[in-house]
């Protein structure tokens, strides 16, 4: 009788929303497959809902790759899994704090190496620069990137930025009578089993080479050419604000609280004021550079590192 292919899922959820993503994309493989779940738990907890000045410290650490620990991995990191499933969120157009730091730690690197790896996002709408530091990690300790699926928030930039915060600060994630549910909309989470198919598939034939394409076919990863534009953007100012506020000290420390404050006030600004901006440019750059964006869009789509 042959062995039942065995996959290693690794993630990280604060409000168990990424969980029942995962539930849902295996649900179809529980009976053919031997699935071992390993939970990323920080040494100190972020906590749910968020104070506000404390969510908005933690962003320096983030973008800069400075995380804080987690506590050792229950896994056997000489077992042998035929596929890994890295499901994680992205905080600040970063990978999550604990995502970061399991993907730099040696347990990673000795259970990761010559690894088939699946990544698996659940975002609000902005994931890219998170996924090209996932891709960097991988590659540097010799994972193999075979597959990726994103599941966003639909709803336009500025309402899915106004419900996330509302969940993230009040733990309110219900529609109201103006604002729909926050998070990935729960038709997205439920048909996500449609992925299962093209996993077992490539569990079954070896042809690793062959997943993504058919996860794609199955609107894997779903990208509006504005949101590469907006991201660029977005990302060297957050380098920018990290490097001012760190160099006050570090997570928590007194002297960097006015600077935190600073960014936080002017970022929602920012956001509302480069939204409408970003849409109009990248509205014009796709007719004037239509080709140089595509090929933007395509990468980004895809599981290969430039």
């Amino acid at each position: 009788m042959n062995e039942r292919p065995k996959v290693l899922v690794v993630y990280y959820t604060q409000t168990g929303q990424l969980k029942r993503i995962i539930d849902h994309v295996l649900a179809p493989l529980a009976n053919s497959v031997d699935i071992t779940y390993e939970e990323l738990v920080p040494v100190q907890p972020f906590p749910f809902p968020w104070g506000k000045q404390q969510f908005y410290d933690t962003m320096p650490e983030t973008v800069q790759d400075t995380p804080r620990g987690i506590r050792p991995l229950e896994v056997d990191l000489n077992a042998h899994f035929d596929l890994v499933l890295l499901a994680y969120q992205p905080w600040f157009l970063s990978p999550s704090q604990p995502t970061a730091a399991f993907l730099q730690s040696e347990a990673a690197a000795r259970l990761l190496k010559g690894k088939q790896v699946i990544t698996l996002l659940g975002s609000r709408n902005m994931w890219l620069n998170a996924q090209e530091r996932v891709k960097g990690y991988l590659h540097r300790m010799g994972a193999n990137l075979v597959g990726n699926i994103v599941l966003v928030d639909k709803s336009p930039n500025l309402v899915s930025l106004i419900t996330i915060l509302r969940w993230a600060f009040k733990g309110k994630k219900e529609a109201t009578r103006f604002l729909p549910q926050a998070g990935v909309q729960e038709n997205e989470i439920i048909t996500s089993n449609r992925f299962a198919g093209p996993i077992a598939t490539a569990l079954e034939t070896r042809k690793w080479q062959d997943l993504h394409p058919q996860l794609m076919s199955l609107d894997a990863v779903e990208l509006l050419p504005n949101l590469v534009l907006l991201e660029n953007n977005g990302i060297s100012a957050f380098r920018f604000w990290a490097k001012f506020i760190s160099a006050k000290g570090g997570p928590g420390a007194e002297a960097r609280q006015g600077r935190v404050t600073m960014y936080r006030s002017l970022l929602l600004v920012g956001i509302f004021v480069l939204t409408p901006i970003t849409l109009i440019s990248s509205f014009i750059k796709l007719n004037l550079k239509r080709n140089e964006l595509k090929r933007e869009v395509d990468y980004y789509k895809g599981v290969t590192l430039r």
